[in-house]
């Protein structure tokens, strides 16, 4: 009979997580998984959960949570030789990963469509020596990002994020960077690094509407020096899905970058705090089979 493990973040969900993984673990059973739930309690256990089922030998993974217990999920699976399928119920506040795939994101509708039987193979991305699900942001930007509080994220969702990046623009938030890739190089002051691997960044859906889960890239954007006038020009670039077009912008593809500064940065991985600067990013393409909608 084939296995099945839910790692579930309890504290995603408003608190009706335990209610879907209930739900969840009643749908597999009903397409024929033995179904075991795990749920963490603190940081990494998510990918400790995620490691042992790797190396027993499940057929399926179910990240219940948001995209840290994803990201916690996918770094289990670091160097494994046998990977299950993942399948993703999103209880977070942003979930791009999801939105990315068409995953749905209301939760009910998300667990029915555990029935699929269509996968999809994913790139991952690997800043230094860990996995990332979906995107890396280096700059004071991306700093002041990570440290939005949970309660915060909880109250007020994306906005959350708008709230703090205000505060940041606010102030002098740029700072000179080295971005070499692909045999090329950039250099000059930046307000933002973004290297991305789908569409789906903070909630924009259209950050980089060209991008794809399994196009074997790197999306990457250097939102240059700015001013208060400029930044509401890449805004507006932003929101119109013509980022890359932007004379404020410099966007490329890439499969290897490397990011450094001269400032003291840490970097902002799949929206929680990351390594600091200097750091390495490459892409594993096709890493992961992912259990996606019937129809999008």
């Amino acid at each position: 009979m084939k296995q099945a493990l839910i790692i579930l973040n309890p504290s995603s969900g408003k608190e009706k997580a335990h209610t879907y993984a209930k739900q969840t673990s009643r749908l597999l059973e009903e397409t024929g998984y033995t179904v075991a739930v795990k749920e963490t309690q603190k940081e990494f256990d998510a990918t400790a959960f995620s490691t042992e089922a790797c190396k027993e030998k499940i057929d399926l993974v179910v990240s219940l949570g948001g995209d840290g217990t994803l990201h916690e999920t996918i770094n289990g699976m670091m160097n494994q030789p046998h990977r299950p399928k993942l399948a993703v119920v999103p209880l977070g506040t942003v979930n791009d990963f999801a939105r990315a795939l068409h995953i749905p994101l209301q939760p009910e509708k998300a667990i029915n469509m555990l029935r699929s039987t269509t996968t999809r193979k994913a790139d991952i991305g690997k800043i230094n020596d860990q996995l990332f699900i979906n995107v890396v942001a280096a700059g004071q930007l991306a700093t002041s990002l990570s440290e939005v509080p949970s309660e915060d994220k909880s109250k007020l969702g994306f906005f959350a994020y708008v709230k703090e990046g205000i505060k940041t623009f606010a102030g002098d938030a740029s700072c000179t960077m080295s971005v070499e890739y692909d045999e090329q190089k950039w250099e000059g002051r930046a307000l933002l690094f973004i290297a991305a691997l789908t569409n789906s960044v903070g909630g924009f859906e259209q950050l980089a509407p060209a991008a794809e889960i399994d196009d074997g890239y790197l999306h990457c954007f250097i939102i240059k020096d700015t001013n208060l006038f400029t930044t509401a020009a890449v805004g507006t670039s932003l929101l119109a899905g013509n980022l890359e077009h932007s004379k404020y912008v410099h966007a490329f593809k890439a499969k290897r970058v490397r990011v450094s500064t001269n400032n003291d940065l840490t970097t902002n991985v799949d929206g929680e705090s990351g390594m600091s600067l200097p750091v390495t990013i490459e892409l594993i393409p096709s890493y992961i089979d992912v259990l996606i909608p019937l129809t999008k």
